[in-house]
Order: C-alpha cells, then structure tokens, then sequence
C-alpha cells in the first residue's frame, strides 16, 4: 500500500463523516490549546523579567561605593610598625570614574553623586533630590528624553551648569509649560533646563514593573552633568557611587577583577571601597527562577496532557466503532487485494491524520486566544514554539497509541465474514 493512497484514503473517511471527526477531534484540540497556552505563559513571565531587568539596568551590574574593609590593609602596614596616614589616601572620586571609563572594557558606566537642594518655584517651596550623573544612566535605565535634549559631553566637560528634569517633577513644578529654556535655581546654584525626561516606559503596555518605587523617585528629581556635580556639589570631588555594567555574564567576573586592581593601584592598595554584586545576586534569582520554571513546565505539560489522554480514548472509541461501520469496505478492500498490513496502516493514517488536524486546530485557536488576552490586558504574550513542538508531538503520539489495536482488530477481520457482516 503506498503512503499516499493510504493518506487519501484516510482524509477520505475522515471528510465524508465530518460530524463525527469533528466531535473526535474535540478532545486533541483542547488539550493542544491547553499546553500550547500554558507554554505561552510561562515563557512571557520569563521574558518579561529579563526585559524589566535589562531595561533597569540590574542584569550584570556592578556597584562601587565608597568605604570597605581596610583592617587587612591596616594590619599589613602595622607589621612594618608604619600605618598608612588615611588623609592621604584619595577617596573614590571624578577621576576614578575617568580611569575605569577609558581602561575597562564594558558595556555602559556613570557616575552618580546625591544631594538636595532648596526648590521654590512660585508658592511652592520643598527641598528635591539634585543628582549629579553622565548620560549613561538615562540610557542604562530606559530613561528617554520627552521634551530637549540629554546634557552631552561639552556641557559635562566644561562644567556648564545645564539641568534635565525628572518627569513628575516638571509636572509638578511647571505644569501645563515647557520648562527647556528656562532657568531653575536651587540652593545657592542656578541652571539652565535643557530637556526633559519622559513618563517611565516600562510602566506602559506590560502592565508590570519590579522597582516602580526607584523609579517614580528616579522621575522626581534633577540632573546636572557628573563633573559639575564633583566640583560644585559640595562633596569634594568625591563620587557616591559608581555605576558599571558588563557586556555578558561572561565578562562580568573579570570585570570586577580588573576594577578592583585599577582602584587599588590608584588609591596606594588602600581598599577604601567596596563592591555591591547586583549582577552576582540577580544571576542567582535568575538561575533560581529557570529552575521554578522548568518545574513548573512539567506540571503544566502533565495537567494539559490529561485532555491529550481523554482525546485520545475518544479517539481509539471512534475507530473501534468506525470497524462496524465498515465491515463491507474492510471485506472490499481485501477480495480485491489488500494485505492485512493495507488495512492496518489505512486505519493508523486516519488516527494520526485526525491527531494531526486536531493539534493544528488546537494551535490555531491558540495562537487566537494569546492574541485576544494579550490586547485585553496588555500583556506581551507569544506564541511559543517548545509549546507548539510538545502539543503536535504528543497528540501524534496519542493519535497512533490510540490507532494500533482498532487497527490491528481491523487487519485481522475475514473478508469473506466482512462482505456478508450485515446479513
């Protein structure tokens, strides 16, 4: 029996009983419809979260702040009955940024130093955070530009005293203008607004955000170019914070190796710094959550299987019916030729073929339903392919688990009984 005569024949059979195919079918869809959904789920949570990490600029992130574990440094120089004069050792500062910037190789690096200033604009007086940092943070934290421009490197070499607002605060302390233009004083300093941020991104279409709270602060404050703030800031060049993102996970150990030694050679192997291993501790919760993930798949793809497990019986209930039904053609079918393998084979092409339209269906319908609930609740849902992969499989496997032994009770009928079944 070649295999496109026994496909034809089994598409046949399945045509001309529409009803019935349809009702076997039901279960196989539902089931395919349940795993590829549920697949989809998951895969959009995992995605989701790497998408908010990268757009807060967490993943492979490398914080130096000022101050460390200086016994060991301290201990060391005490045997030589010499101590280090700490006055004389540079605390983390503008040029420390300049030297890891240039001499390291990552993926983005800023400054950052924290103040607050005295703010009155009209009747309102309040104090507001002043920070002072490098474009990189707007870039590193998904921090778009809404109204002006970002201060660019001119500005923050020459110590221009130029300023971009968070978004809530222009929307508090100039509602209804546009601030680019206009000069802002605050405390003793006064600054030219050149741009200002937009609403925060990741609060819009995804419907989820991990640190809303950072961020809404983030939008609340002002900005001014890092060397002017190293200068005029009131903290004697020192920097409060130093920024650094690695290019991979792969590069983020040297890159805190090659930092460590740069920094110390510059401060006189001083440790007075320290490193906060925000990348180290999100690629730990990340592993974590694979593994939860991963877990939770097989429990999804054993609930959804169930449905596989309930089409599939319809399905081998359908064929042993089906027998009866053609008793006749099965005796035909053998008089004229057919072997016991012909038989056998055109029943499994129709369990498989009616497994097969089924998961695709159920796909379809899937696919369909990802897109409703995506637009309903603004969710970035997708269609994933290990889902569709495990639904077409294992509804082809049930198709012809469910084909064999109506099949083989079909091979076996006599002709000659088959012919006069029905008298």
């Amino acid at each position: 029996m070649h295999f496109r005569d026994g496909v034809h024949s089994a598409l046949q059979s399945i045509l001309t009983h529409k009803l019935r195919s349809l009702l076997t079918l039901t279960g196989i869809v539902i089931g395919v419809l349940a795993v590829v959904t549920m697949f989809s789920s998951v895969y959009a949570l995992k995605a989701l979260i790497k998408t908010n990490m990268e757009g807060m600029g967490w993943n492979n992130s490398l914080i130096i702040t000022p101050g460390g574990d200086t016994s060991a440094a301290d201990n060391i120089s005490g045997k030589d009955g010499i101590r280090r004069a700490k006055q004389s050792i540079p605390n983390l500062n503008y040029e420390d940024y300049l030297a890891l910037r240039d001499n390291l190789k990552l993926k983005s690096i800023y400054g950052m130093i924290e103040s607050s200033r005295l703010v009155r604009i009209g009747n309102k007086t309040s104090n507001i955070r002043l920070r002072a940092t490098n474009t990189e943070f707007f870039i590193s934290k998904t921090y778009k530009i809404g109204k002006g421009r970002y201060f660019n490197e001119y500005e923050n070499e020459n110590t221009m005293a130029v300023a971009v607002l968070g978004y809530h605060f222009a929307e508090e302390y100039f509602p209804g203008i546009n601030p680019v233009g206009e000069y802002l004083t605050l405390g003793s300093n006064r600054f030219k607004v050149v741009g200002v941020l937009a609403t925060d991104e990741l609060k819009v279409g995804n419907g989820m955000n991990f640190n809303s709270w950072e961020r809404d602060e983030d939008l609340k404050a002002v900005y001014v170019p890092l060397k002017y703030g190293a200068l005029y800031l009131g903290s004697g060049g020192t920097l409060h914070q130093i920024y650094m993102q690695a290019a991979s996970e792969a590069t983020y150990g040297t890159l805190k190796r090659d930092a460590r030694h740069l920094l110390l050679s510059r401060h006189n192997m001083y440790p007075n710094f320290s490193f906060m291993d925000v990348g180290d501790f999100l690629l730990k919760i990340t592993n974590e959550m694979d593994k939860f993930m991963k877990k939770w798949n097989i429990t999804l793809i054993a609930i959804a299987s169930i449905s596989l497990i309930v089409g599939g019986i319809g399905l081998f209930s359908t064929l042993l019916i089906s027998i009866q039904e053609r008793m006749s053609e099965i005796g035909v079918r053998k008089s004229i030729g057919a072997t016991e393998t012909d038989i056998f084979f055109y029943f499994i092409f129709e369990a498989v073929a009616l497994a097969f339209w089924g998961a695709i269906t159920g796909v379809m319908l899937a696919w369909l339903l990802i897109t409703i609930i995506a637009k309903a609740i603004h969710f970035p849902l997708f269609l994933p392919i290990q889902g569709v992969a495990v639904g077409l499989s294992f509804s082809l496997l049930i198709g012809f688990a469910s084909g064999i032994y109506p099949a083989l009770k079909a091979a076996k009928i006599d002709p000659i009984q088959a012919i006069y079944y029905r008298e």
